[in-house]
């Protein structure tokens, strides 16, 4: 039976590391989108795709308070559901083929579920209080 390892940082997260990779993938397609939308669409997607791990590690550094840690991965949601949205247009563009955004756009699904069950459920995640003893 294997043990699992305590998460202490949040490059150890599997939500994190999705985030990474959607990012990088997004990244990768988007240095064939024309010149023209280098500052609209190409760098609002990727923009928004980076932001996603970024709110993910400041939602992790928030534990300690229910609310802003939910609020953060909320802002991760968003990031996330925008970069979809970027995929769209880039389909719409004709910069991406449906087969290559709709494995993209699968991958920010797994992130949204991931990060909605780590809201819905935020105990499972917060820091624990301590006591300390009065001297």
């Amino acid at each position: 039976m294997a043990t699992k390892q305590k998460i202490v940082h949040h490059w150890q997260l599997d939500v994190f590391q999705l985030a990474r990779e959607a990012s990088q993938k997004f990244f990768r397609l988007s240095k064939r989108f024309p010149k023209e939308e280098t500052y609209s669409l190409t760098d609002q997607g990727r923009r928004a795709s980076r932001a996603v791990s970024a709110m993910i590690a400041e939602a992790w550094r928030r534990r300690k308070y229910e609310a802003a840690f939910v609020n953060k991965l909320n802002e991760a949601e968003g990031e996330a559901a925008e970069t979809q949205v970027w995929i769209m247009h880039a389909v719409d563009c004709e910069y991406l083929s449906k087969s290559e955004a709709r494995e993209l756009h699968r991958l920010y699904d797994r992130i949204l579920g991931k990060l909605v069950n780590m809201g819905n459920r935020p105990e499972v995640w917060l820091l624990k209080k301590t006591l300390t003893a009065s001297k």
